[in-house]
Parts: structure tokens; sequence; C-alpha cells
């Protein structure tokens, strides 16, 4: 298991540094529509589509929505102050304060909700859209004076979630004992949450020291610091849905990893919110 999680990352980390800083923004939006809609299709299974078709019907819709979305806005005005995506952004900031409740509180907070198919539906909406247009503001983020600022941004992002994710692992296998929501995901531990928490803080200060980030340190440890915890949320989250549709992955798309929405659960919440601390709130 561990040999292969470590040879699939060996081989996808380099195709998504080469995505991020060699396409440009066109293309960036149609791979990150594709990976949108791959998880669509994976979240079809936790809001109880039992068939192919109707998750792929799911998925294309996803697809046409966000379509939609893009094309709406003006050609060369991509800025995150325009209405659709700020708002997708705040909108995303809300989703998880509701879905820190239900984590918080399940499994009692599943009776309102389990049930519902519309309301599953509602909350795929929520995670993977604010998804979309995070990955899209901050790939644009000072793009016309730089066209890699936002790359750097991104890339920061993921290396930190993927740090919190990979040093939750491994501390969790050293010295888990305590478990940290037992009741959405027994295998995850106290111990592995403050060792993701370091490992994040580490990549934070390194990356600080040497990535063209151009920001205050005293803002970029607040919104990473956020990004970090909430990336644990969009973890438990995932989990939770997983448990009520009685299914361990999301997906068998990558070897080692289970499914897309396994790999960017973390990171459905983090680049959004990570997007809107930064963009909307302190710059």
């Amino acid at each position: 298991m561990l040999k292969s999680r470590i040879i699939t990352a060996l081989i996808l980390v380099p195709i998504v540094i080469a995505a991020l800083f060699l396409l440009p923004p066109v293309g960036f939006a149609i791979v990150t529509l594709v990976i949108c809609m791959l998880a669509a299709w994976e979240w079809g299974q936790l809001a109880g589509f039992t068939s192919n078709s109707q998750r792929i019907w799911g998925a294309v819709i996803c697809g046409l929505v966000l379509a939609a979305m893009l094309l709406s806005l003006p050609e060369f005005n991509r800025s995150v102050h325009l209405p659709l995506i700020a708002g997708s952004l705040w909108a995303s900031v809300v989703w998880w304060i509701v879905a820190l409740f239900l984590v918080l509180f399940y499994p009692k907070s599943a009776g309102w909700w389990k049930h519902s198919r519309v309301l599953k539906i509602v909350f795929g909406a929520a995670t993977i859209i604010p998804f979309f247009w995070g990955m899209i503001a901050l790939r644009q983020h000072g793009y016309d004076a730089d066209h890699y600022q936002g790359a750097w941004w991104l890339l920061y992002v993921m290396f930190l979630v993927w740090g919190a994710d990979s040093g939750a692992y491994m501390f969790g296998k050293l010295f888990g004992k305590n478990k940290l929501a037992p009741k959405v995901s027994p295998g995850k531990t106290w111990e592995g949450f403050i060792g993701g928490l370091i490992t994040s803080a580490l990549i934070s200060w390194g990356f600080g020291l040497y990535a063209p980030l151009a920001v205050v340190p005293a803002t970029l440890l607040v919104c990473s610091i956020v990004a970090a915890l909430v990336s644990v949320l969009g973890d438990l989250t995932e989990s939770m849905f997983k448990r009520e549709a009685g299914i361990k992955d999301s997906g068998h798309l990558i070897p080692g990893h289970g499914g897309i929405l396994d790999r960017i659960d973390s990171l459905t919440a983090a680049v959004p919110v990570f997007a809107c601390l930064m963009l909307l709130v302190f710059y």
C-alpha cells in the first residue's frame, strides 16, 4: 500500500507541476474542469446514484454548469472580485462551516440529510464548484504581471495540504493512539493531526523562504494555518459521506490512493478557503 502510494505520488507530482507552470489559463481551466467532472462522477455514489448512467449524467451536468459559468465571464477579465467568483469562494466558507458541524455531531447530524438525495447533491455542488473557482482564481492571480505568480500560489497550497496529509499518515502510523474522530474516520488520530500540522508548518517556512510568493509573513501564516486545518475537515467530511454510503474509497482511478475525490478531498476545502482569505480578505 505504502509502496504504491509513493510510486503514484512520484508520477503524479511532476505532472501536476508541469500542468501548473506550462499550461495557459484556458488549458489549465479545461484540465481543472475535467478533474471536477471526475469528482462529480464519484460523488454520485455518495449521493446515492446506483446506476452508471445516473453518475455519468451527473458528471456531464457538472461540466456543463462549470463551462457555462466560465463562458459567462468577460474573456479578458477573470478577476476574483467578479460576483460569480467571489460568491463561489464565500459560499465555500459557509459550506465548510456547515460541514464542521455535520462532522462534529455525526452520526446524529446524518439524520436530516442521509435520506435526502437532493441535499447530498447540494453538498457535492458546494464542494466541487467552489474548488473549481478557487483553482482558477489562484492560478490567474497576477497573471498579467507574471504568468507564474498564480502557479506558485497553487503549488504552495498543494504542498501545504499534501504535507499535512502525508505527515498525518506517517505520524499516525508511528505514534497514533488517540482517535481524532472515531465515529467518522477511526483511522485518524490526534497524533497524526498534530504531525500533519507540524509538517505543514515546515513546508510553509521552507516554501516562504525560497518561493516568490510576495506576501506579508503574518498574512501567509494565518492563511496557511486555516488552510491546513480546513484540509483536515475536507478529508473528514468525505469520510463521513463515504461511511454513510457504505464504501471505503470513492473510486479506483489512482493506484494506492483510491479515487479522484480521495486525492482532492482535502484540496476541495483548502483551495477555495485559502483563495478567499488571501485574495478577498487580506489582499
